[in-house]
């Protein structure tokens, strides 16, 4: 049965998508998956987001077909048929807390080469979506495994990689230069979210952990407050209305 609240909250998402003064197709890893969240339909009502989302899609992995997760053939699909006039892409935090590591070891490689070839296959990706209309990168979110931790799926699957938390955050806020760099250098937009969550103690901050322990996402009310504030400017600067109060 459903709920009357989510009968509701239906409702309003027609009602949004119908009056939207924006529709921005988001892509991502399973973080994009936040753009689904109803506080969207409150702080920024007229923006219609429809999310194609592939949990542990990698930058990486977007340069081969026969990845696991099939992630590029879903957000070319999602490129070739959802009608928007925004692109939003969202990737990287699986290869700056794992996959960058585990192939360095795997094939003996530096941590250098495995993160140079990340960038490389992400800004030719993001070329292609560039090529499809205006688009915004927005920054990988920081580590929050922590050290010794192998409780939680996530964790399960990445305790092969033994990397201090500190040193996956300063190997993802590189990540996060090296792409805004590219971004600016080709005309994308880029939103680094970086300095909003790193806390004093070089690690992402406390607040932003999950209260969940065994999620690895961050909070979500207190990150999708986030992005919503910092994505405003991008929908207001050419006029439009998002019927957000500042």
């Amino acid at each position: 049965m459903i709920k009357p609240g989510r009968i509701l909250l239906n409702r309003i998402r027609r009602l949004q998508r119908r009056f939207a003064a924006h529709r921005v197709l988001v892509i991502g890893d399973s973080h994009a998956r936040i753009f689904n969240n109803y506080r969207f339909l409150f702080l920024l009502p007229r923006v219609h987001f429809h999310v194609a989302a592939k949990g542990g899609a990698t930058a990486s992995g977007l340069a081969t077909p026969a990845s696991k997760t099939q992630a590029y053939q879903l957000f070319r699909k999602a490129l070739d048929e959802v009608p928007r006039d925004r692109v939003v892409v969202q990737l990287g935090e699986v290869d700056t807390g794992y996959v960058i590591w585990y192939r360095a070891r795997k094939h003996q490689a530096s941590v250098e080469e495995m993160f140079g070839r990340a960038v490389k296959t992400y800004s030719d990706f993001l070329l292609e979506v560039a090529a499809t209309g205006r688009a915004l990168v927005v920054s990988a979110p920081l580590p929050t495994i922590a050290d010794d931790n192998d409780w939680g799926i996530v964790a399960d699957l990445r305790k092969e990689v033994t990397v201090p938390q500190r040193q996956r955050t300063d190997l993802t806020l590189a990540f996060n230069r090296e792409m805004e760099a590219f971004c600016r250098g080709h005309g994308i937009d880029y939103l680094n979210l970086d300095a909003d969550c790193l806390g004093p103690d070089g690690i992402v901050r406390a607040d932003l952990m999950n209260p969940n322990p065994l999620d690895h996402h961050y909070h979500k009310g207190r990150y999708v407050r986030l992005v919503a504030r910092r994505l405003r400017p991008w929908f207001e600067e050419d006029g439009a209305d998002t019927g957000a109060k500042p």
